[in-house]
Formats: C-alpha cells, structure tokens, sequence
C-alpha cells in the first residue's frame, strides 16, 4: 500500500470500534443498586450515542446529574472494560491506517481515561485518544489533528465530519441504519467495518 505523510483517521469508539453494551448495561445495573434506582440499562445500552448526562437528565434532578455521572463513571472503570469486546473489523481498519503509514485518531464521547481503559481492554492501539467530546465538539478534535475522515454510527459523528469539513463515514453497527446515516449527511455508510480498508484505500485514491 502507498504511504501518506501526516494521515490521519478518525474513529467514534461505541458501537463504531467496540460493543460496549454489556459494560453499560453492567454499570447501571451496580449503579441501581448503589442508589435504589430504577435506570433501564438494558434499554439505554441499545441507544449509545448521546452524552450521559443527557441521558441521566430524564432519571434525575440538574442538581443531581454531576455526582450520579461521577458514580455511573467510577462503576464503570471497571466494569465497562470487562464488557467491552471489539466489532468486526475494528483491528483490521487500524492496521490498514497503519500500513498506509497513517494514524488513528480515537473520539469519543466517554470519559477519556475510561476509553483508555476500554481500548486497552480489547487490544486496540490508538495513536490519540481524545474523551468527553460529543456531536459538534468532535470536529473542533479532527480539525486540531489535521483529519481526514471521520468513522462513526451516530447522525452527530456525521455532523461532526462535515463542521470539520472532512470525509463523513458512517459505519451502521449501531442504532442507526444506513439509510438514516447517509441522511444525516455520511459521504457513503459501511455495513461494518470489514469494508473499511478497501474504502480507505478508494479514498486514498480519489
């Protein structure tokens, strides 16, 4: 494969990189039974993509919201990294970055030293690892690292990769179907990640 000076690509980890659903589900299960609570968890892991706090904002009061996040994030150090187990094709879209003599780029949402945990956990090697960014924040991350595409499964990774000015590619692991991605502005959607080094090397070459 050619070598690019300076490539870089960038990843949405849930249900883009990792199935993290099982370590959130397991952390608002602990954290029902920390606080006598009744979170669906088991729904809730079905629908990844918002920012927790949002997500605690239908369960709790505003003035609440700060310290149950800082428990659901302590539960789930630990937790969330068991329960996390790598989406086909996440390590070979890495190599093929790393072979085109690129780097990956990981933004998330998540508490970043909770990413690292769970990038850890599944073995995946991240060249930059960037937490607690969501929706249009990614794009100020993919901009500062000079990226050339965004990988992601939610409508706001879309719109991230286009505020960047960059390659939108949607990858439909998650909630969202392909034809709701490519709505939302995805320059083409990707079954898994299985199709991505051949997408890249095609981006590459255009």
């Amino acid at each position: 494969m050619t070598q690019f000076a300076h490539l870089v690509i960038g990843f949405d980890l849930d249900m883009t990189l990792i199935d993290s659903r099982p370590g959130v589900a397991n952390t608002f299960e602990a954290l029902n039974r920390l606080l006598g609570t009744s979170i669906p968890g088991d729904e809730l892991s079905e629908q990844l993509g918002p920012t927790l706090e949002t997500v605690l904002a239908d369960y709790f009061p505003p003035e609440e919201i700060d310290g149950v996040c800082d428990h659901f994030r302590s539960i789930y150090a630990d937790l969330g990294p068991k329960g996390s187990s790598l989406l086909p094709g996440a390590l070979e879209a890495f190599e093929a970055v790393e072979a085109a003599g690129g780097k990956n780029l990981v933004i998330t949402a998540k508490f970043e030293p909770n990413a690292h945990r769970c990038l850890d956990a599944v073995g995946l090697k991240a060249a930059h690892v960037v937490g607690w960014r969501h929706g249009p924040a990614k794009a100020d991350a993919l901009i500062e690292h000079s990226a050339l595409a965004y990988v992601g499964d939610t409508p706001p990774d879309m719109h991230a990769a286009l505020v960047a000015g960059i390659t939108a590619i949607g990858v439909a692991t998650g909630p969202w179907s392909a034809t709701e991605l490519m709505g939302e502005g995805a320059n083409f959607v990707m079954a898994s990640l299985l199709e991505f080094p051949e997408r890249l090397n095609a981006l590459l070459s255009s």
